[in-house]
């Protein structure tokens, strides 16, 4: 068996060459004013041909390259043996024969340096994109080499994209976890709170961000054992939790990534705030942990009013109604709360409130907003959902375990991990058939939650075991639309995310309808949803959805996607209501970072923050990214997110957000012009809307400087 070794003289893995060079030409127009798209492309192809090409172990066949895999603990055994070899290798050819090339040099680089496998001493490659791919959709097809095989084709294609951990992890023998994220409750004691750290430590070692929620621990200065004055409150843990994100992390592949929740009602609710300031004490300045604040529709009314907001002691709450602070709704017993004499309360007027976040959010970004009572009116399942994930778009129930004395669970509770992976709504809109990408994805996904396990976390195990979670969602809507010279946020561009987002919806739950078919159950707790009584369908059998401009329709037509009728939906309905469906939740839009380059795709569905963006790439410094599917002949429908500004961001979240049960991660650009007032004005337009959470808030100022491209140097002299 040959190993490839690269000859000597060649460069090591990480170092820079001619490719650098002509990708930083995209920063300068040529002398016709142009931007210099082909030399990025001449970049990519520098870069294999100096860089990854020397780099890479070769082997004389796919027998002996897999065989050595295996034998040298770079890939798991038994996805692969699950198969016939004679499908393993059809789905090696079925991925070579694509002819892939990266159309970016940032792509190239991030596969490469990111997701690629590599030999232990970081020096060799041993994976192309085809064989992540292969791997990948092996791992998930779990045996089943027709779906195998249509994942192969869907990623392959760029129409479905699993998640960084996921694409990351799969097939490896050295790995974490292949799931996102994960969300933990924290109840007021110190057995859960220890409890707390440990799994935030063992998950951060293992996979994605996690989230926890403080909201249900009593405020500083509560009694503890009826003892006055005791309780020094949520800051102490978010340090605690905040050290541990820093020390785990998944095997030095991704840092550890942690955030908080705390319901605007508690009364450390501004000492959990100013853990942010830039001038915060260092004994409780809060550098890296993610903030979350749960606001229910209460707050923006008695802002409204100019009124005071009333914080409510969690130890006094849960003694009075049985049940944590984070488990009621606050704006359905706000007023007996305030007259009962038994709950201590602190007033705060709330508009000061919203004028601190606004402060916070200009300094920092954070913290992130959960409308509590928005994303509750649309749970379509039994509970109540008080805490989102790190990025802002996951949103399910859970409920509290109990531990003994030495952190053992007395009873396990429902905790909350994610499977996440998006489409690409470009390469799906080309789909031969969008229904069967989308159900090629949802079962995917799938297969990631049923082979997860996380014995190191009892709860999150239960808790996926029972719900069969999953988040599909999409990236590429900027990119997509400009293709079509669309603007976004125009009309034609709400009204397209909208359709796009209705049919996707439909084929997610048909294809979780199969599933439960196939699998003989639903979800625990279908029969108490929205699902199983019909209720979630009667917005799509009552009303008709169709395209409200004839771009639109034009749009699904040419593509030849058939857009859902009512009597799709009343069948829909029947079947199930008769048999289920096998997830419990079905759509989440994240961010999508990484895997946005991978796929040449705008990020999320959210505008591009420049024409050409600038990242800064470790040792290689840095980078030039050119929107995807832009050119010298579409400059104008590239109005980057500042130019577009909030208020047609939120109104196209808001065409997406009925048709997805959980929520969108949903950033605001600001031009550096804005006030705390226009802010807030974007809080209050975003809740109006329908909006479920907000993720970052970004100032223009906050963008890398030298995002708009310069002058070629030859034509300035």
């Amino acid at each position: 068996m040959t190993t490839g070794t690269p000859a000597t003289g060649h460069e090591p893995v990480g170092t820079r060459k001619d490719y650098h060079a002509l990708n930083a030409m995209l920063n300068l127009y040529d002398c016709d004013g142009r931007i210099q798209f082909e030399k990025d492309r001449e970049a990519v192809r520098q870069y294999f041909r100096q860089h990854v090409r020397p780099n890479t172990v070769v082997f004389p066949s796919l027998e002996e390259k897999i065989a050595y895999l295996i034998e040298h603990d770079y890939y798991e055994a038994e996805p692969i043996r699950r198969y016939p070899w004679e499908t393993v290798k059809a789905l090696y050819r079925q991925a070579y024969a694509h002819g892939h090339r990266f159309r970016t040099f940032l792509g190239a680089f991030k596969f490469c340096t990111s997701y690629a496998l590599k030999t232990f001493d970081g020096g060799r490659y041993l994976e192309r994109y085809e064989d992540r791919v292969v791997a990948t959709a092996l791992y998930l097809g779990a045996g089943d080499g027709a779906l195998a095989a249509r994942l192969v084709d869907e990623m392959m294609t760029g129409r479905f994209q699993p998640a960084t951990p996921t694409f990351l992890n799969a097939g490896k023998a050295q790995r974490g976890e292949l799931v996102s994220c994960f969300l933990l409750r924290i109840e007021d004691n110190l057995e859960s709170i220890g409890r707390g750290v440990n799994s935030a430590l063992q998950l951060s070692k293992r996979g994605g961000g996690v989230a926890l929620l403080l909201t249900n621990l009593r405020e500083r200065g509560a009694p503890i054992k009826k003892i006055e004055n005791q309780s020094s409150g949520v800051v102490p843990v978010m340090k605690l939790l905040e050290d541990s994100f820093s020390y785990a992390n998944q095997l030095g592949a991704r840092q550890g990534a942690g955030a908080v929740y705390l319901h605007a009602h508690h009364p450390d609710i501004m000492r959990f705030l100013d853990t942010k300031r830039e001038n915060a004490d260092e004994k409780i300045r809060i550098k890296t942990l993610s903030l979350g604040v749960v606001v229910p529709d209460i707050t923006f009314e008695l802002a409204k009013r100019n009124e005071d907001m009333q914080l409510f002691s969690p130890y006094d709450v849960e003694r009075e109604y049985g049940k944590p602070l984070s488990d009621l709704s606050v704006s359905e017993h706000y007023d007996e709360m305030v007259a009962n004499p038994r709950i201590r309360k602190t007033s705060l007027s709330a508009r000061e409130f919203f004028k601190t976040l606004a402060e916070l959010q200009f300094e920092s970004g954070y913290p992130y907003l959960l409308f509590e009572d928005t994303v509750n009116r649309a749970n379509p399942v039994p509970g109540w959902i008080n805490m989102s994930n790190l990025c802002s778009e996951i949103l399910q129930t859970n409920t509290a375990s109990t531990y003994d004395t030495a952190l053992g669970y007395e009873s396990v509770g429902t905790d909350i991990s994610c499977n996440l992976g998006s489409l690409n709504i470009a390469a799906a809109m080309a789909s031969p058939d969008l229904g069967a990408t989308v159900e090629t994805a949802v079962r995917g996904l799938t297969s990631v939650s049923e082979q997860s396990r996380m014995d190191a976390v009892p709860s999150v195990d239960r808790g996926n075991d029972l719900s069969h979670a999953i988040g599909l969602g999409q990236m590429n809507l900027h990119g997509y639309l400009a293709s079509q010279r669309i603007h976004y946020g125009s009309e034609e561009g709400v009204d397209f995310t909208g359709m796009y987002f209705y049919t996707v919806a439909y084929h997610a739950l048909r294809a979780s309808h199969r599933l439960a078919v196939e699998r003989g159950t639903a979800f625990d707790g279908f029969a108490e949803s929205a699902y199983a009584d019909g209720s979630y369908f009667d917005k799509y059998t009552e009303q008709v959805w169709e395209p409200a401009t004839a771009r639109v329709r034009e749009l699904f037509a040419d593509a030849g996607v058939h857009l859902p009728t009512r009597q799709d939906w009343r069948e829909l309905k029947a079947a199930v209501r008769a048999d289920g469906i096998y997830n419990r939740y079905l759509q989440a839009v994240p961010p999508t970072g990484s895997i946005s380059y991978l796929n040449d795709a705008t990020a999320s569905i959210h505008p591009v923050a420049a024409k050409v963006e600038i990242r800064k790439e470790g040792k290689l410094g840095r980078v030039y990214y050119p929107a995807p599917h832009l050119d010298n002949d579409n400059l104008e429908y590239f109005r980057d997110a500042y130019e577009i500004g909030p208020e047609k961001i939120i109104d196209t979240y808001a065409a997406a957000t009925p048709h997805v049960d959980q929520g969108l991660s949903c950033t605001l650009f600001f031009p550096d012009s804005a006030t705390t007032r226009d802010l807030n004005k974007a809080q209050i337009h975003a809740w109006r809307k329908g909006l479920k959470t907000l993720y970052y808030i970004r100032l223009r100022q906050e963008a890398l400087a030298g995002t708009e491209i310069e002058n070629c140097l030859s034509c300035a002299l």
